[in-house]
């Protein structure tokens, strides 16, 4: 059949049309078919995490110094303590053991430490006495004089001398001095109760009459009371 110039117009545009939807279609279908683009997303690193998180940088707290140890006192051996006993029991104006050994006015000190040292186990001799007749006066020179106290202790070799920069070899128990004025002779004389050592310091308290004292401080007696007076100890075995 033979079509007229119309038809085969009519013809050609409808197979175009079904050629172009079909293209359309094949398009979509391979869009569709086609593997989907990741949408990229931000992605935190550990380094930007560390980052975000981080702290403000902190000063380093410095260490506090640690305080020097307190050096704790040997337990005293039973003839130190009864020495000690003796001197703490009597130290005090109204519990004076005045009925035995008297009292010396207001120099009662040697005549005190004198007692401390018989309580301690000393014997007396022919230099180094007191008749215990409740009369002070009566003792010899070296029972109640401290310059005369020195001078026995050194004779007699019962003690070791010591200056007051070696105080801390100074047990409890160990004789003070004292040069008030520093003219070489001595004007007190205590019996050390107390040796506290903290680091390189070393303090020392003493007991002792004319001024009554159990724990009388040897720094406070030397700067304080009497400026410019010395010190000197005799290290008792």
């Amino acid at each position: 059949m033979q079509l007229t110039r119309w038809q085969r117009l009519g013809l050609t545009t409808a197979i175009g049309a079904v050629l172009a939807v079909g293209a359309t279609a094949l398009v979509v279908q391979a869009l569709d078919d086609s593997p989907a683009t990741p949408t990229k997303t931000a992605q935190t690193t550990d380094a930007d995490a560390s980052a975000a998180t981080e702290e403000p940088a902190r000063a380093t707290p410095t260490d506090t110094p640690a305080a020097a140890p307190v050096e704790a006192e040997p337990a005293l051996s039973a003839p130190v303590a009864a020495q000690i006993d003796y001197l703490l029991a009597h130290w005090k104006l109204e519990t004076y053991n005045s009925a035995e050994w008297g009292v010396l006015g207001e120099n009662d000190c040697v005549n005190f430490a004198s007692q401390a040292m018989i309580a301690r186990g000393w014997t007396m001799d022919g230099v180094w006495s007191s008749p215990k007749n409740g009369n002070a006066y009566d003792a010899s020179a070296a029972w109640r004089s401290s310059t005369a106290f020195m001078n026995y202790i050194a004779q007699a070799g019962k003690a070791t001398a010591l200056t007051d920069q070696q105080r801390d070899q100074v047990k409890v128990g160990d004789i003070v001095q004292f040069d008030w004025d520093n003219t070489g002779d001595r004007d007190h004389t205590g019996i050390v109760t107390r040796v506290e050592k903290v680091g390189d310091t070393v303090a020392i308290s003493f007991a002792g009459h004319t001024l009554d004292s159990d724990y009388r401080s040897v720094d406070t007696a030397i700067t304080v009371d009497h400026p410019g007076g010395t010190a000197y100890y005799w290290s008792v075995p």
